[in-house]
């Protein structure tokens, strides 16, 4: 798909171009301006607060990175943005931030996290902030509930499924084809599918269709050409410079 040449176009920092043992944390500020600066595009995760904002986190809770113990969806959106990360000046970003600080200067793939508890009030609030945004963004899920929530909100936006082998291996018969069913009304414009399941079904298809492949999370330049090998047209990658 032509119009999606900006997704596969470079490389794809997850969570920013962060390096811990130089203070830069994963999903931050700091992470993604490094990422801008250096050329990259740029893979963040979304959580909800408590208040439903859409919050720039990896984790459903405090404590890896964030001072506190607490869910994110236990707190609102100003109480998490005043807890400082535990080795930055760094504080929680919310997704127009994140917006408002990429400038379009980058492609955004952003993860909307999910419980899978039919819960869409991350889609709606994402669908909300994107609202007339016009830079080269891209939303993806392992949850596809999210996507197709999206795509009833903002058909507009580019939509992806993320995935792994347990998302089309051995299970229930009524679980895989659910999976199926879903999948088809997301109506993914691409898929992100990890490196080691790349022989699975669904990339299969995605390349038999002409949709765009990428390949997480890549750490080395080895694994980087496995996955072109493989047929992933881009990687998301962390830990070196691809």
């Amino acid at each position: 798909m032509s119009e999606l040449a900006w997704l596969t176009a470079r490389p794809i920092a997850h969570r920013g171009l962060h390096d811990a043992a130089t203070g830069v944390v994963e999903n931050t500020a700091t992470a993604v301006s490094a990422a801008v600066a250096a050329g990259y595009g740029i893979e963040v995760d979304l959580q909800r607060s408590r208040d439903g904002e859409a919050m720039v986190h990896h984790d459903d809770a405090l404590g890896r990175l964030i001072e506190g113990r607490e869910t994110l969806r236990s707190l609102d959106a100003a109480t998490l943005k005043a807890r400082p990360f535990l080795a930055t000046a760094d504080r929680m970003l919310t997704l127009g931030e994140l917006v408002d600080l990429v400038g379009g200067r980058a492609p955004l793939l952003i993860e909307l996290k999910s419980r899978f508890d039919g819960d869409d009030t991350l889609a709606r609030r994402t669908a909300a902030v994107l609202a007339g945004t016009t830079g080269p963004i891209a939303l993806m899920s392992f949850d596809p509930a999210l996507m197709i929530a999206v795509k009833a909100l903002a058909p507009g936006l580019v939509r992806g499924l993320v995935g792994e082998r347990r998302f089309a291996g051995p299970g229930p018969l009524g679980r895989r084809i659910g999976m199926v069913v879903d999948t088809l009304r997301a109506d993914p414009a691409f898929l992100a599918w990890r490196l080691h399941d790349l022989g699975t079904w669904p990339p299969r298809i995605a390349k038999t269709l002409g949709r765009p492949l990428l390949s997480w999370t890549i750490r080395s330049e080895a694994e980087r050409q496995e996955a072109l090998r493989r047929g992933a047209d881009q990687v998301i990658f962390e830990g070196f410079r691809a």
